[in-house]
């Protein structure tokens, strides 16, 4: 094999650390939101409404925001240089939304809000460790069951979130931009906290 290429479905093992987020995140944070956000969006979703809704939902002072709420569990995933690769956020408590309050079965409930990791750390593991880390923080914060919004087209991540657990119990609308978009409301149980 000449130098510099690797084999088909080589995956050089990268360290990534995982931990709560602090105060001081908050641009880093915002920073993956921007790259990963626009990843997750059908593709009718206009330049305009993908950045209007960064703006608005996942600047960096939103996240300061949500890091200074205390019904909300940031989590991020660090690459062995300290650079953030990825982030959940788990919002804690009764959802405000009640097409997502009908269907739910499980209470106490928390949202699975975010998970978003950078394109090069995909299939690394990244996601579903973050993915644990948010479940266990639920199980932590009381939550029996745990639930999250993800867009009816995004195939891949469907898959992704029912390969832990969740089943589709539902579905949602979801703002983004001028245009409501339809989501699946996927749903599971989380253990029981020891």
């Amino acid at each position: 094999m000449r130098a510099g290429r690797r084999p088909v479905g080589y995956s050089e093992r990268v360290t990534v650390t995982i931990r709560p987020a602090l105060t001081g995140d908050a641009a880093a944070l915002a920073a993956v939101a921007a790259a990963t956000f626009p990843l997750a969006c059908p593709p009718h979703t206009t330049p305009e409404a993908k950045a209007a809704f960064i703006a608005s939902v996942l600047s960096e002072e939103r996240f300061a925001g949500y890091l200074a709420d205390p019904s909300r569990r940031l989590l991020i995933a660090e690459d062995a240089h300290g650079s953030a690769v990825g982030y959940t956020m788990v919002n804690l408590g009764e959802p405000s939304d009640a097409e997502v309050r009908t269907c739910l079965r499980i209470r106490p409930t928390a949202e699975l809000s975010k998970c978003y990791v950078l394109p090069g750390h995909h299939g690394e593991g990244v996601a579903g460790r973050l993915l644990a880390a948010s479940l266990d923080a639920g199980t932590v914060a009381g939550a029996a069951g745990m639930w999250l919004g993800v867009n009816e087209e995004n195939a891949k991540a469907q898959r992704f979130y029912a390969k832990h657990g969740f089943e589709q119990v539902g579905s949602k609308h979801f703002l983004v931009g001028d245009r409501y978009e339809d989501d699946w409301v996927m749903e599971r149980a989380l253990a029981p906290a020891p």
